[in-house]
């Protein structure tokens, strides 16, 4: 779906009009119009205030265009899995269950895969093969590569 698509049903789910909508984030009517239209989209503020009234992340906003993932576990994300901030806004580079209110979970990679190991049910792969899985590819996220 396009940015047009989904402000549209977003606004309309909501039942708000077109002047409704562009007095509650601070632009104007034909702000909101142009973006339905496709002519153009909002900025990054906009963006995030969009987000905090309709409780989605600015990527589902966007139409999704990028595939997330937890920069911690590895874990697809979509917006009921996405991590917040103290405020309350979405961190779209987490899932909920490695980062909430501010805090990661896991302080040490070996912390989380000693759980996923212990969680996972796979009669082909012993503990030890799983282990070795989760080292190398966690190893790469974001959150567990060493500071350049």
């Amino acid at each position: 779906m396009e940015t047009k698509e989904v402000i549209l049903q977003l606004r309309t789910k909501m039942g708000l009009s077109q002047d409704e909508l562009a007095e509650k984030i601070y632009v104007t009517r034909q702000a909101v119009s142009r973006w339905e239209t496709g002519e153009t989209i909002p900025n990054t503020e906009t963006l995030k205030l969009l987000s905090k009234l309709f409780d989605v992340s600015i990527n589902t906003i966007l139409g999704s265009p990028q595939k997330l993932f937890c920069q911690c576990c590895g874990m697809p994300l979509d917006d009921p899995s996405i991590s917040r901030e103290p405020d309350g806004s979405f961190n779209e580079d987490y899932c909920k269950w490695c980062y909430a209110d501010g805090k990661f979970t896991y302080k040490r990679l070996e912390e989380l895969i000693d759980f996923l190991v212990e969680h996972m049910e796979n009669k082909e792969w012993s503990p030890e093969q799983a282990r070795g899985f989760y080292q190398a590819q966690l190893s790469r996220l974001k959150h567990w590569k060493p500071a350049e």
